[in-house]
């Protein structure tokens, strides 16, 4: 009896062990690959990868296109094929077992081109058009990089069309601040999994010794909880000066977290960290903690909510790829460095449907350190003649000054209302109601120095009216948008400086026009070039000369006139 059990026992065993070989068996990883004319290609490299992107195996397809790798343990890997005169193409989560069939597509650059972008907006979506066109993540295409560093296709299998994203954009400009000239722009964005996204970007003048601003920032989808995002900003301006200093650097980190208590309530919470510093002869080191905050309540398609904030928006139309966004605008006062910063609350109530939305919000700021903006040139722009220490900081590239004006409290009402038409474009109207900064009339001053000029600088109760238009032209997939912004000419500062996606002063055009490169029955738009158009504050108007005492003339402005235009490219 014992040696019959003894036998059923190694029976048993054997049985399992053989099982467990036969799980553990190598498979086999065989396909095709082809053109997406299905033109089988031969010699194409074929090979597979780890998940962490390294080569376990090299092949080439036969005569008929096709591959065989043999003896890999099961699991799962990914697929890279590679011809000549075609982008590499990158089937991800291949999981292997006995056999498994992959069919790999090659594509050129051409091709490639014709997929973006990749996503359409949903209809009941009521957002901006020209806001999603520019920062909404759904519609970036994705990159990949290798360990061997070309573009990668990426296809997942279900059908869809594949994807690659990265963003070069070359321009030239005249006008805006420390951007006079040619400049380009670069944004890559990564989506590693359904709950990251991962944005970069690199902004610099080539040839020269002009400032480069860059931004990296990450977040982390909590699904229903909410998420959490940081992102960090560097600008870096060689040919900033400020008395004897000189190379403006800037440096913020920007970290939150928004958070969800069922379907009623999101509160969001954060601080941005923020230092500044001359390279050369700096007067001193800025450093401060700048927080924010905002709870909403929801209920149906009406919300109240409060709002508090520090840091001023920048004039970047709400693109959150700009390193802009982040940081906060320098000054200098008695010569030393300074942010503009404050403490803003608002509350207000809204509602939004999927054609109109209306809002009205009450706001109380207190502003300190606040930026304006001035042009000129002479000598005397280099430094106060009168004081031994600088009072702006000046860019002689652009002939452009940053001046801290004095610190000022205002309560106020902001109003809001937008629909989109019947021919698909969205008009927004906008009223606000505070105090902004104001210099006194010219009449009432002689010639003057740049800081006897800083001193007659008072808040004034000023209204602001203002209006945009956007859509998309049918049959050329033509991307607008207009906009015009009204308040008194003697004002330098908005009213309402902490108003979320307000309009930018005075009347500005943007426009997008995609290149079409085939007409092969490929749908509208999706193409990788695009002509870029900006024109800020067109008119010039909120000018303000003065004659300083040196005999040049000095002009400040709520906006500078600003004209760039180039070429995006997606590839």
């Amino acid at each position: 009896m014992n040696i019959r059990r003894l036998h059923v026992g190694l029976i048993a065993v054997l049985l399992a062990l053989s099982s467990s070989a036969a799980l553990a068996a190598p498979g086999t990883v065989t396909g095709s690959v082809r053109d997406s004319a299905g033109v089988p290609q031969v010699g194409a490299t074929v090979q597979l990868l780890r998940p962490d992107l390294t080569v376990i195996a090299s092949v080439y397809t036969d005569n008929k296109g096709m591959f065989t790798i043999a003896s890999v343990a099961p699991g799962q890997y990914a697929l890279k094929a590679m011809g000549q005169s075609f982008l590499p193409s990158l089937r991800e989560d291949v999981r292997v077992r006995t056999r498994t069939v992959v069919n790999l597509t090659l594509n050129s650059l051409y091709e490639v081109m014709q997929w973006l972008p990749s996503e359409p907006r949903s209809n009941n979506a009521q957002q901006d058009d020209w806001k999603f066109t520019l920062c909404s993540p759904a519609n970036r295409p994705l990159l990949r990089w290798l360990e061997d560093g070309p573009l990668v296709v990426v296809q997942d299998g279900s059908g869809a069309a594949p994807k690659l994203k990265a963003r070069l954009i070359a321009t030239g400009q005249e006008g805006t601040f420390g951007e006079s000239g040619e400049r380009i722009s670069a944004t890559v964005e990564d989506t590693p999994s359904n709950s990251r996204e991962l944005l970069a970007r690199v902004d610099f003048s080539p040839d020269s010794a002009a400032g480069m601003e860059s931004m990296l920032g990450f977040r982390q989808d909590l699904g229903y909880a909410g998420s959490v995002q940081s992102v960090a900003a560097v600008s870096i301006h060689p040919e900033m000066e400020a008395g004897g200093s000189d190379g403006l650097d800037e440096a913020g980190v920007r970290t939150w977290e928004t958070m969800r208590f069922g379907d009623t309530l999101e509160a969001e919470a954060g601080s941005t960290a923020v230092m500044a510093r001359f390279t050369t002869n700096t007067p001193n080191t800025v450093v401060a903690a700048l927080p924010f905050a905002q709870v909403a309540w929801r209920q149906g398609d009406q919300s109240i909510r409060y709002r508090l904030a520090t840091v001023v928006p920048g004039l970047t139309g709400g693109a959150d790829s700009q390193a802009g966004t982040y940081l906060p605008a320098v000054g200098v006062r008695q010569g030393r460095l300074t942010l503009e910063h404050g403490l803003h609350q608002e509350i207000g109530w809204e509602r939004q449907t999927d054609r109109t939305g209306v809002s009205v919000l009450f706001f109380s700021d207190v502003m300190d350190n606040p930026v304006i903006e001035a042009t000129g040139s002479g000598e005397a722009l280099r430094g106060d003649a009168g004081t031994t220490a600088a009072e702006w900081i000046y860019d002689p590239t652009s002939g452009i000054l940053h001046l801290a004006a004095p610190g000022y409290s205002t309560t106020g009402v902001m109003a809001a209302f937008d629909t989109r038409l019947p021919g698909g474009d969205l008009l927004k109207l906008g009223y606000m109601n505070g105090d902004a900064l104001a210099v006194a009339p010219r009449t009432t001053l002689p010639a003057v120095q740049i800081a006897q000029l800083l001193a007659s600088v008072r808040s004034k109760r000023a209204q602001a009216y203002s209006i945009s238009l956007s859509g998309t032209i049918e049959g050329t997939g033509t991307r607008w948008r207009a906009s015009y912004r009204w308040q008194p000419a003697e004002t330098l500062t908005p009213v309402a400086a902490f108003a979320a996606n307000a309009a930018e002063p005075y009347l500005n055009l943007h426009v997008r026009q995609a290149i079409h490169l085939g007409h092969d029955g490929r749908r509208e738009g999706q193409t990788g070039f695009e002509a870029l158009l900006d024109l800020r504050n067109l008119l010039a108007q909120g000018y303000q000369p003065y004659l300083l005492s040196d005999g040049s003339v000095v002009v400040l402005a709520q906006d500078q006139r600003g004209v760039s235009g180039g070429l995006a490219f997606t590839f």
